[in-house]
């Protein structure tokens, strides 16, 4: 992501009273440093790890600031979770997060992100998946983590990502009657303007 400058694409603070008519309102970039990776020493260890006791799955281990993150082919998702969970190398017995980003990217997709951590390792990590924006499905977690339930749900109300095998995904905090997927970019945000 690359930062814009004072004058690149958000509206003049100036003209802040003013409303315009002629375009839609466009979001500014945050303005936002990045910072170093800078992983823990058992992060450290998790990363050399990863690629050696999941080399069937196709993963992609890299690290964001101080956590390791792994890549994972959708349908790798289950097996990868479960090894995870059970290998007493990794050991996340926690599911801290489970998300999703629209980054309203040109391919149309989503990143489903689950947060893990290990109460006895005391390391944690991001499983990330990437899905399509179009009808997004994946299997659901709460097989391995029970926890998972209400993520799910949450992300299945506000994205529209449907969680295979799910035991109950009715709506958790949208009516059952309510239409679209707010946590979606494209979602019609009526009468809003950017401050």
């Amino acid at each position: 992501m690359t930062s814009q400058g004072s004058s690149g694409g958000g509206n003049n603070p100036s003209n802040s009273g003013a409303k315009s008519t002629s375009s839609p309102v466009k979001r500014r970039e945050p303005q936002v440093q990045r910072a170093a990776v800078a992983l823990p020493p058992e992060g450290l260890v998790l990363a050399e790890r990863l690629p050696e006791r999941l080399a069937t799955h196709k993963i992609e281990v890299g690290a964001a600031i101080d956590e390791v993150v792994c890549r994972v082919p959708a349908d790798h998702l289950v097996d990868v979770c479960r090894q995870l969970k059970d290998d007493p190398t990794f050991g996340f017995d926690y599911l801290r997060l489970l998300t999703v980003v629209d980054y309203v990217d040109p391919d149309g997709e989503f990143e489903v992100v689950y947060h893990l951590y290990s109460m006895k390792h005391r390391h944690k990590m991001m499983v990330k998946i990437r899905l399509p924006e179009r009808r997004p499905s994946i299997s659901s977690v709460t097989g391995i983590w029970r926890g998972a339930d209400w993520y799910e749900r949450e992300m299945h109300d506000l994205f529209g990502v449907e969680f295979e095998g799910h035991p109950n995904l009715v709506p958790l905090v949208l009516p059952e009657d309510f239409d679209g997927f707010p946590g979606r970019k494209n979602y019609p945000l009526n009468d809003y303007e950017e401050w």
